[in-house]
């Protein structure tokens, strides 16, 4: 059974690292759950750096994205594609309509709905971090190969969907 994650294998310990030593991870080597987030915390980290390069948090570039692509979609909307509760995007949100990206606008006909748009500085910031983003998605396909991508992305949206 392989042991460790794979992360730092096979390097010394730097200064102030405890004495590497072999972790055992019994059935969760072997585990999907377990294997999709640590790949998850992983990328986050990777794309968390390059997006740090232009003063932004990752988690901004789908809520920007997702409302750059459906002008005037609703939070509860933004929440459902976001995959996010919408108490957690709340404060999101919030921080991007006092940074001057979002435009939040109530709804005529229903004055406990919000509609979203971006702002110039939203659009902006958007294309800065769509740049960040297809490098971190370049090596990301480097890492996969082009030709697993489609199955592999298959299996994800497959695993969101169908999971109980």
């Amino acid at each position: 059974m392989r042991k460790g994650n794979g992360k730092g294998a096979g390097r010394p310990p730097r200064n102030g690292d405890a004495a590497a030593r072999p972790v055992d991870f019994g059935p969760l080597a072997t585990w999907v759950g377990f294997n999709l987030r640590v790949a998850q915390e992983a990328t986050f980290q990777a794309f968390s750096h390059r997006s740090a390069e232009i003063g932004e948090s990752p988690g901004r570039f789908s809520t920007l994205t997702i409302i750059a692509r459906n002008p005037g979609i609703s939070q509860t909307e933004l929440s459902t594609a976001n995959g996010r509760d919408k108490s957690s995007l709340t404060p999101v949100i919030e921080d991007l309509v006092r940074r001057g990206m979002v435009e939040r606008k109530r709804m005529d006909n229903d004055r406990r709905t919000y509609r979203l748009t971006l702002t110039a500085a939203g659009k902006k910031t958007l294309a800065l971090m769509t740049r960040a983003a297809r490098r971190h998605e370049r090596n990301l396909d480097r890492i996969i190969g082009l030709r697993d991508k489609k199955w592999f992305l298959e299996i994800l949206k497959r695993i969101a969907g169908e999971i109980e």
